[in-house]
């Protein structure tokens, strides 16, 4: 919206925001034009800063989940889990870590997928959480669970072809799905950067049947070549992840980030757009990647979080807003 006020001509735009409390923020600006820049022109501008004030003292005393007319109720992180949510379906077994993984899979459990069975791996078989872990070893992933096993177990089930799906994540990802969490920079004896490594993060990206990976949307992430393949996805394309001897039919599923989901293509297991969130273009997608996607036709939009799965994931599966506080 443009306009004049108090002499001064001014711009307010609102905008999603996924680092803002309610999802998006209020940018004011106002322009002083030389012939106005006189006389009592600094009161002039002492209102139009307490109006701004103003404002944005009313914005942060919003409730949580706000909205003005036209702007979306939810924040990207929130759109983010409940679209991987609804990956999981019922009856299927999921190992997840901590963060928003796990906030999809305590979603997916109290809506469409009750019978859905989480793994954690220290040792934590089917737990009905009663909130957000804040570790894999967190005593809560055992509480009312099905086992109280561990590690070994963990990597045992996911060997013997028993788990659907595993999230994973990392600091770069390149167009047929593999993952770095080693290093940034070629050198492994001398990285630019040394992160924290795998972890599990190979063994469940091995041998899980799906890999999910629910991650922010840039060109730092998005890479054309990884400087490290901690976890193989399709390593270079159609056959190489069987030729390296990792069991046939597995790899990565979806990339589920704040711009869109992705899947694969399966003839060239190439990193494809399968549906753009609500806002947002596909050339916005294409600018902060940083190889060459291909698009699925027809490309779909994003369903938007039902009022319900919303009341849900803030009340009951993070309501301290741990997760969904980010953004």
């Amino acid at each position: 919206m443009r306009g004049e006020l108090l002499g001064f001509r001014f711009e307010l735009r609102i905008e999603r925001d996924q680092t803002s409390l309610h999802g998006f923020d209020i940018f004011f600006g106002f322009v002083c034009e030389s012939k106005k820049c006189g006389g009592d022109s600094i009161d002039n501008v002492g209102q139009v800063f307490n109006l701004l004030v103003q404002t944005a003292e009313q914005v942060e005393n919003l409730p949580y989940g706000s909205t003005f007319r036209g702007m979306p109720n939810y924040t990207r992180m929130e759109l983010m889990i409940c679209s991987a949510a609804r990956w999981l379906e019922d009856g299927a077994m999921v190992v997840v870590g901590t963060g928003a993984p796990c906030a999809a899979a305590m979603l997916a459990q109290k809506t469409t997928a009750p019978n859905l069975t989480l793994l954690f791996e220290a040792g934590g078989v089917g737990p009905l959480l009663p909130r957000m872990p804040i570790s894999v070893g967190d005593s809560r992933t055992f509480y009312r669970g099905l086992m109280a096993t561990s590690m070994a177990d963990i990597m045992e089930t996911c060997q013997r072809g028993m788990v659907d799906y595993t999230f994973l994540g990392g600091a770069q990802i390149d167009q047929f799905g593999n993952l770095n969490s080693t290093q940034i920079g070629e050198d492994y004896q001398h990285p630019k950067v040394r992160l924290p490594g795998s972890g599990g993060a190979n063994d469940l990206g091995s041998l899980c049947w799906k890999i999910l990976v629910l991650t922010p949307h840039d060109r730092r992430r998005f890479v054309e070549r990884c400087d490290f393949v901690t976890t193989p996805g399709y390593l270079t394309g159609p056959g190489a992840r069987e030729s390296a001897g990792l069991p046939p039919g597995t790899g990565p599923y979806k990339v589920i980030t704040d711009l869109a989901v992705l899947g694969f293509d399966d003839a060239t297991k190439r990193m494809q757009v399968e549906s753009l969130h609500p806002g947002i273009t596909l050339q916005e997608v294409r600018d902060r990647t940083g190889f060459e996607l291909l698009v699925r036709e027809p490309l779909e939009a994003t369903p938007a979080p039902e009022p319900a799965t919303l009341e849900i994931l803030r009340n009951e599966v993070d309501p301290l807003r741990y997760i969904i506080g980010r953004g």
